[in-house]
């Protein structure tokens, strides 16, 4: 069973300006990707990452390495969404012969984290930004803090409230089966309010030397 635990960060000024520089940063890999899979019909994470990583790497240099393979997760956890739901309109499967939309990521798309680029000791929080690492205190209760030894961490998500920058840590048990297990934003067909698909709109060709053009093999694994 999937369990989220959000933690707000109590954040001053100067660190929620280096937050929203980074969710922008973010956001410009995720609609870099976006035409990628638009036009070479992949959004498998492995393959999208041969295509592209090295790429986004010259476009992007000030951005970290591991933050742009989280890119590349983002983009294809959400093109799976938009692609492959049974209830979404532009499922491939339901219409294989149908142009596939353009994706559009807004200014304030989640960050996603991994253990790269996020760690957390002795309840001190240290992650990356744009401009170094950026530490917090955090008060878990005891029960919070057990997940973290005894479940499995999915997903580390960095999103903008109303209130404030907060985390979420969505964890599973360790015996699940995790290519198995479905995270609630994926359950339903309803696009996140931080998405624009755009199914009319092809982006600019993108010249193959940008490409490390995939065999069709590798483009059919999605």
């Amino acid at each position: 069973m999937n369990f989220c635990l959000r933690v707000p960060l109590n954040t001053s000024a100067e660190q929620t300006a280096r937050l929203r520089d980074l969710q922008t940063a973010f956001a410009e890999l995720c609609n870099a990707l976006a035409p990628v899979v638009q036009q070479t019909r992949c959004w498998n994470r492995v393959t999208l990452h041969h295509l592209t990583y090295k790429a986004l790497r010259e476009r992007f240099p000030k951005i970290g390495s591991q933050m742009v393979c989280n890119a590349i997760y983002s983009v294809s956890r959400t093109s799976r969404l938009v692609l492959q739901h049974p209830n979404s309109p532009w499922n491939v499967a339901k219409h294989p012969q149908q142009a596939l939309p353009l994706l559009k990521f807004m200014a304030n798309s989640p960050v996603y984290f991994d253990r790269h680029t996020l760690s957390l000791k002795d309840g001190q929080l240290s992650m990356y930004t744009l401009d170094g690492r950026m530490r917090f205190q955090l008060d878990l209760q005891p029960a919070d803090q057990v997940r973290f030894h005894q479940e499995k961490l999915r997903e580390i998500v960095l999103s903008n409230t109303p209130q404030g920058y907060q985390l979420a840590f969505w964890f599973s048990a360790q015996d699940e089966a995790t290519e198995t297990q479905v995270l609630p934003a994926e359950a339903s067909a309803e696009l996140p309010e931080y998405l624009i698909v755009l199914p009319d709109q092809i982006a600019p060709a993108i010249p193959a030397r940008e490409l490390a053009l995939p065999s069709q093999a590798e483009v059919n694994q999605v």
